[in-house]
């Protein structure tokens, strides 16, 4: 039997929405703090995804000053009526919803709307277009009259197509299925006349699961289905491949298929760095309702291929070191900044010779917008490198390359100078925003430099050489579990990016990136340099 390989959408992903239209298939996932926001995707077999564009791609549309890394965007919904394409929302501040909006489009790939604030309290909104041509908008709060103890609620509202707002009164849906959880990321679905209510339960963790229930009626009441939960690996054990599975959203298939895309981490030995990425699960529906995974009951890396894609869907895609030429083109959509445009600091450079990144007073410890521009780390193994040129005019000034998970939680490589003056290479590891745990310094010949580093099972390595070199000097090496959500917090993977500061001072200096790679890495070896096998020393 063909097989696809999952995730389908690897690397910091999270909560995945999906719908069709003909077919074609579009996909949103949440974006937290990173500008810009909402990235949409476009695939027609559900196994290959492309990005088209950002649903916040403006400024005017998103300033998240102020905001940790993982509250911003949070969980969006994708779907389709009409001939319009909505998107609904919600910012998130502090680990609580703050505003959620709505944004339209005729093309998915743009442009969006202005994003339309609603009144609606919570997070995980979702929209619902009924046979009838009503939309519903659903989301989940705290519980305003608790059953049983449940902490939070999901709820209902029409929304009005032609002034984008909630109108009549609100019914509360469910309180969820297991006793004592929040329960979350509502979407409902309309089979043979039935109203099913999907939702995930047990927080994003290690219990995080795919729960549901059934109605009659639209606004309920809903019934708890006595199969809960329908899709769940906390019972599989520590060395299950993939973990923490849930927030599901389901679409069928042109031939009728249902498929579930839902998010899941891929750990070792217990933590792990890419975030939370997108899976692809069979799903089959029953008298009883849908059936997640009716072949194994859990999410595997290897799963029998839709039957809309053809024989070349079967094939993994070669991973080849990809390097940009900064100044050759606009730059991918795999690119962002922090909570909002770093046009200010970075941007091309005069004649198409690179990017130059002007260094902002803004660290990475700053919860403003740095001098940063990253992309996200997609594999286990990995390597990295940039051409940089950049000449210090003062020990508070460095760029190079950053491994960031969070503001509080990040390691750099940079290029800076001593008190003397003396040129030198710096690794620095933070722990928490204002605690820097680890300061490696070496000694460069130069300014014109490569910087890299190299990520695998066990560590992140970092090395350096001047370009006319023919060795490497590695400088330090940080266990991979530091930049883990288990050991850091929050909700998302870590980027591996670029980024310049002055630390607080004025300055008007430049850093000149050249190149920059990216590229999964087979085994755990260094990086090959320019001219051949890369040799390490130090």
């Amino acid at each position: 039997m063909p097989t696809f390989t999952n995730p389908v959408l690897a690397g910091s992903y999270p909560d995945p929405s999906v719908c069709r239209v003909g077919e074609d298939f579009y996909l949103v996932t949440s974006s937290f703090a990173y500008y810009p926001g909402i990235p949409v995707f476009h695939s027609h077999d559900l196994v290959h995804w492309r990005q088209l564009t950002h649903v916040l791609n403006r400024p005017e549309h998103l300033s998240l000053q102020g905001f940790d890394t993982s509250d911003g965007i949070w969980a969006p919904t994708i779907r389709h009526h009409n001939g319009t394409f909505y998107v609904v929302s919600t910012i998130a501040k502090q680990r609580r919803g703050s505003v959620t909006f709505i944004a339209t489009a005729t093309n998915p790939a743009g442009p969006w709307s202005d994003p339309i604030p609603l009144e609606a309290e919570g997070i995980d909104p979702s929209l619902f277009f009924d046979d009838d041509g009503r939309c519903w908008f659903t989301g989940c709060r705290d519980a305003v009259r608790s059953a049983a103890g449940a902490p939070g609620e999901l709820w209902m509202r029409q929304l009005d197509l032609q002034s984008l707002t909630l109108v009549g009164p609100t019914h509360v849906l469910w309180h969820g299925a297991m006793r004592g959880a929040w329960v979350e990321a509502p979407h409902i679905y309309k089979r043979d006349g039935v109203y099913y209510l999907i939702a995930a339960e047990g927080g994003t963790e290690g219990n995080h699961s795919v729960t549901a229930a059934r109605a009659d009626a639209v606004t309920g009441p809903y019934v708890t289905d006595p199969r809960n939960p329908l899709l769940t690996h906390r019972h599989r054990g520590r060395n299950e491949p993939v973990q923490n599975v849930g927030h599901a959203d389901l679409v069928d298939t042109a031939d009728g298929e249902t498929w579930a895309l839902t998010l899941g981490v891929r750990p070792i030995n217990g933590s792990h760095t890419l975030g939370r990425e997108v899976f692809l699960v069979p799903v089959e529906w029953t008298t009883n309702g849908p059936v997640f995974a009716p072949e194994s009951g859990c999410v595997r890396l290897s799963e029998r291929l839709p039957s809309i894609a053809g024989p070349q869907s079967s094939k993994e895609c070669a991973e080849v070191t990809r390097r940009v030429h900064f100044g050759d083109a606009p730059l991918g959509l795999e690119w962002n900044n922090l909570r909002g445009p770093a046009d200010a600091f970075i941007r091309p450079a005069p004649g198409g010779a690179g990017l130059d990144c002007r260094l902002s007073p803004e660290p990475l410890t700053s919860k403003q917008t740095p001098a940063f521009i990253g992309r996200r780390q997609q594999h286990i193994r990995f390597s990295s490198r940039v051409s940089i040129s950049f000449a210090a005019a003062d020990p508070s000034e460095a760029a190079g390359l950053a491994v960031f998970q969070s503001q509080a939680r990040h390691a750099t490589l940079a290029l800076t100078v001593d008190d003397s003056g003396a040129a030198q290479v710096v690794l620095k590891a933070w722990e928490t925003e204002d605690r820097c745990i680890r300061v490696t310094r070496v000694p460069a010949a130069g300014s014109d430099m490569l910087l890299a580093v190299e990520g695998d099972e066990t560590s992140y390595a970092f090395h350096f050489k001047a370009h006319e070199a023919s060795e490497w000097t590695h400088v330090a090496s940080i266990e991979r579990a530091f930049f883990s959500t288990e050991s850091a917090g929050g909700f998302v993977g870590v980027y591996v990016g670029l980024y310049g500061t002055s630390n607080g001072q004025a300055s008007e200096n430049l850093a000149r990136i050249h190149w920059f790679e990216y590229g999964q890495t087979p085994q755990p070896t260094p990086p090959n340099a320019a001219a051949g096998p890369l040799q390490v020393t130090g």
